[in-house]
């Protein structure tokens, strides 16, 4: 039955072309005029019809078996597929509708343009009413602001039952990126008792050290070699508990995408020393312990006036500077300190500037301030 009705289809389209043109192409082409039988819009009905038939008979079983997969593909789809996909393409045929008028005044290429702009808006309308099929009917329900609701009361729901299947309660995980188990001073941060809890290396981040530390640079080796060493240190000297979390967001291909997501769904901190991480938690609304950040808060106070004992590494950008450092890794500028370099000096402290690469101290000899 169905490959009738392809036939009768291929046969209206035939019997509506023959009807409009054979009887012009026979006076245009074939230069035949006032011949009754051939002139006859009828005729040419009967001619194109046949014509159309018999050259889309090989055509007629790929239509049929086209229209049967679709007819399987609709069946076994769930109904509010079916209403989702529908309402997109109308939506999309719609907006179509509304810029044909000024597609199709384009020279040579508007209706070909038009006909491709409408069909790329249908399957965009599909892909879209598809996939927001939920959201829709809970549109119309009214029911949007609950589903909501509902997922993120799922999703605390899973993450209460992950940490407790890994042993640990919600929000006392720190989970460590790849940057500062490198670093290694996390090591000794753990040692002193300040960082309580759990720490969490996921397996992506163990993974991503364990490539670092098989690079064929032998830079990166040291540093995967340098953060394995810190980690076995952790788990075999310190007295906290680690915890190697076996997950991973296939959909998600950056290591730091996979950490902050990982963090909300355990309610857990970032242990970082990465600028840009740092600032992904804080847009993310992750809480994050930067051990950067630390550094710079337990660096010793010092006061314009102070007098300390340094020694005059090098020379520094302006002349007669001398550039030192303390043993925390400020910066000392001393203005005519470049002939003591080598040596070293009592300086008097003028200034200090707080920048974002650290701390720095300007500062003069206290000879000179004798001398004065």
């Amino acid at each position: 039955m169905l490959k009738k009705v392809v036939h009768l289809f291929f046969a209206i389209i035939g019997f509506a072309l023959g009807y409009a043109l054979i009887p012009h192409l026979f006076r245009s082409i074939f230069h035949i005029v006032k011949n009754p039988v051939l002139d006859s819009h009828l005729f040419g009905a009967a001619l194109g019809a046949a014509i159309f038939i018999l050259a889309t008979m090989w055509l007629v079983n790929y239509v049929t078996a086209l229209i049967r997969w679709v007819e399987e593909r609709l069946k076994l789809s769930p109904l509010a597929d079916v209403l989702g996909g529908t309402v997109g393409v109308v939506l999309g045929l719609l907006v179509a509708y509304l810029f044909s008028a000024e597609i199709r005044v384009i020279p040579i290429v508007g209706i070909p343009l038009q006909f491709f702009f409408s069909l790329l808006l249908a399957y965009l309308g599909l892909r879209i009413g598809f996939t927001k099929r939920e959201d829709f009917i809970n549109l119309f329900s009214g029911r949007l602001g609950n589903r909501d609701r509902d997922k993120e009361k799922e999703r605390d729901k899973d993450a209460k039952e992950r940490a407790k299947n890994q042993g640990f309660r919600v929000g006392e995980a720190k989970l460590l990126d790849t940057s500062v188990i490198i670093d290694g001073r996390i090591a000794d941060l753990v040692q002193t008792g300040f960082l309580d809890g759990v720490l969490v290396i996921p397996s992506f981040v163990l993974n991503e050290l364990q490539h670092i530390a098989d690079s064929s640079d032998v830079l990166k080796r040291n540093r995967g070699r340098r953060g394995l060493d810190v980690l076995n240190r952790i788990q075999k000297e310190l007295k906290v508990k680690v915890q190697v979390m076996e997950i991973d967001f296939e959909d998600i291909p950056e290591v730091d995408s996979k950490l902050v997501k990982l963090a909300k769904q355990l309610n857990g901190k970032v242990v970082t020393n990465d600028f840009n991480l740092n600032k992904v938690c804080e847009l993310q609304g992750v809480a994050v312990l930067n051990i950067n950040d630390l550094a710079n808060a337990l660096k010793p106070v010092v006061l314009p006036g102070e007098e300390m004992c340094v020694q005059v590494i090098k020379d520094g950008k302006e002349q007669n500077q001398g550039v030192a450092y303390l043993d925390d890794g400020t910066m000392i500028v001393i203005e005519g300190g470049r002939d003591y370099i080598g040596g070293k000096l009592d300086v008097l402290v003028t200034s200090v500037l707080q920048t974002s690469a650290g701390r720095m101290i300007f500062a003069k000899p206290k000879l000179l301030e004798r001398a004065l």
